[in-house]
């Protein structure tokens, strides 16, 4: 049984319910001063301890996703590499492959020319050479003849850390969303490219090119738009681009926009951050490089490079989000440079969670659509 399942879940509240019963009903018979009782009064109570913290574990994993299996847990992650056929007459290989297809969760049938279609791919970074899986949405425009000769606007889409992939499908609904959106006319047909910015799993690199290790920024700049391009029907132009992300997939849309606007002419940074921390997790990022600590650092960035003629925005909330206060000093300082634009989506309330996302969600799609143009 995986890590997500339900069943995996229902067990453990089980084993927790069987445990809390047992310790009411045994403590009577352990309440003696002699070393077993004393021993089994310790064990039973760490049992129905840990068995509780499985349970809030497990079900917190089922609504923010952050671990999509038991390897990806425990740091053991298998299966992320692409195969490439260099056979005779294979080539090289291409850059993207698609290893399945499944159905937008919507209503009116389950044609690609009426609700689309998501479909898995393996992506490998002819540069980076970083290999990683990831999803892309169709709209049913893409299927329909009418379109055959049109080239559609991206928007990459990139979860938090750890995050999976395929919450952005399940919890966040951006395939669904985009669907509804653009069948109501609130914004054009996009092509969505859905993936974690954890390219080196389990190591978080902030998006970060660290030398000697991981260059992910370039793979999400470079490599990633590449390997679209080479397979799916959709804009060359940096007018055609755009990357939203939520925690640090926020941090990473909007860096990525700034660093690279003739690639991607708008980003959205949901509940983002503005300076790439340094944990266990991360490891050293620079490697005492200062000019590369202080590019990561957007802030510094926009306060002293010059300004990048892209269009951001950023989302916070006043109660509920601890990053509140440093969206705002964002918001002034890219106001400041006259030339980057900056919007914003400030709520009342609304914690660093899935359900603050999916409220924000729709109108930055909205957004973003009014600034990508299929060329």
């Amino acid at each position: 049984m995986g890590l997500t399942s339900k069943k995996v879940l229902a067990l453990a509240v089980l084993c927790a319910v069987l445990l809390f019963v047992a310790t009411v009903w045994l403590w009577p018979r352990l309440a003696r001063r002699n070393w077993r009782a004393v021993s089994g009064r310790v064990g039973i109570l760490l049992a129905t301890q840990v068995a509780l913290f499985a349970c809030v574990g497990l079900a917190a994993n089922q609504a923010f996703g952050f671990y999509a299996s038991w390897a990806d847990l425990f740091g053991q992650e298998t299966g992320q590499g692409v195969v490439v056929d260099h056979a005779a007459g294979g080539g090289a290989g291409a850059p993207l492959q698609v290893v399945g297809t499944q159905k937008v969760r919507v209503s009116g049938g389950s044609m690609p020319q009426l609700t689309g279609q998501i479909q898995k791919v393996d992506i490998e970074g002819r540069r980076t050479r970083i290999a990683t899986p990831a999803y892309v949405y169709l709209p049913p425009e893409y299927f329909q003849s009418q379109y055959r000769a049109r080239t559609f606007p991206v928007a990459v889409v990139l979860t938090g850390y750890p995050g999976t992939t395929q919450a952005l499908i399940s919890k966040l609904e951006y395939p669904r969303t985009a669907h509804d959106l653009a069948k109501k006319g609130r914004m054009q047909p996009m092509v969505l490219v859905m993936l974690r910015p954890t390219l080196a799993p389990p190591r978080d690199t902030e998006c970060v090119d660290v030398p000697g290790g991981p260059q992910t920024e370039t793979f999400l700049a470079k490599d990633l738009p590449d390997a679209v391009l080479s397979h799916y029907r959709v804009g060359r132009g940096a007018g055609s681009w755009g990357v939203i992300g939520d925690s640090t997939g926020g941090y990473c849309a909007l860096k990525l926009a700034m660093h690279h606007p003739e690639r991607y002419t708008a980003g959205v940074g949901l509940s983002a951050y503005y300076k790439a921390p340094i944990d266990p997790t991360t490891g050293d990022l620079f490697h005492g490089n200062r000019n590369l600590r202080n590019r990561a650092d957007l802030m510094w960035s926009i306060k002293h490079l010059p300004a990048p003629e892209t269009s951001l925005l950023v989302t916070s909330s006043k109660h509920g989000e601890t990053d509140y206060k440093s969206t705002l000093k964002f918001i002034e300082a890219v106001k400041a440079t006259n030339k980057t634009r900056i919007a914003s989506i400030i709520l009342d309330s609304g914690g660093h969670n899935f359900n603050t996302w999916k409220r924000e969600i729709p109108p930055a799609l909205q957004w973003m659509s009014g600034r990508l143009m299929d060329r």
